[in-house]
């Protein structure tokens, strides 16, 4: 028996006795407080968005919805990205302008197989203003998370405004609890008791944002 069997047997075991008519958990918490910190245009929200991407040392691109696939082939030239991965789903005008050769995203692809790759490619589920932060949910055009996690290079596009929310609790409503969530906030980084920080140890060393729409 492996340790998750085992966990999730602990789970079962402690969930036997709770009564089926239970109120949820949904019900039972008070969903009252404040939810959007001030009110927003859409154009404002996405400003924000753009600062606290940046503040987190993430690379922020704005460009109309037309000019996503010369604004990615020129990131990737810039990288001097030679293979760019590719997640199921995604759209492939995103990349009809880009010279890189394209890896399909396989199950089968091991982390040294997926490290050799120069960029990745995505769209996102949602992006929250406040916090400067992307969603993934593993849906089309977005990947598995381990194919944003060990590419050196990770491009995200944002659909602006139709994916910019201004909270978390705005966001939440948006996303499935069932779905692999991976929030991300600029750039892999850590720091030590000294505060010395170093990028690209659990994760893209540079994340790149390009907002599709914004003004």
């Amino acid at each position: 028996m492996s340790g998750r069997e085992r966990v999730l047997g602990r789970v079962r075991r402690a969930l036997a006795d709770v009564p089926r008519d239970e109120r949820p958990y949904e019900e039972v918490i008070a969903r009252d407080y404040l939810r959007e910190h001030g009110q927003r245009t859409p154009a404002k929200t996405a400003d924000l968005l753009a600062r606290n991407l940046a503040d987190y040392r993430a690379l922020v691109h704005r460009c109309a919805p037309g000019e996503v696939a010369a604004t990615i082939a020129g990131l990737l030239a810039a990288r001097g990205a030679r293979t760019v991965l590719v997640p199921a789903g995604l759209d492939p005008a995103w990349l009809a302008e880009s010279g890189a050769e394209r890896v399909e995203d396989r199950a089968e692809s091991t982390p040294g197989e997926l490290d050799l790759v120069d960029s990745v490619v995505t769209g996102c589920a949602v992006a929250i203003a406040e916090t400067g932060t992307l969603v993934l949910d593993g849906s089309a055009g977005q990947g598995r998370r381990r194919v944003t996690l060990v590419p050196d290079h990770h491009i995200c596009v944002v659909r602006v405004p139709d994916q910019v929310v201004a909270s978390v609790p705005l966001a939440l409503p948006r996303l499935d609890p069932a779905r692999p969530l991976t929030w991300i906030s600029g750039p892999s980084a850590t720091s030590d008791i000294e505060l010395s920080r170093v990028e690209g140890v659990h994760g893209p060393r540079t994340l790149e944002v390009v907002l599709a729409g914004a003004e």
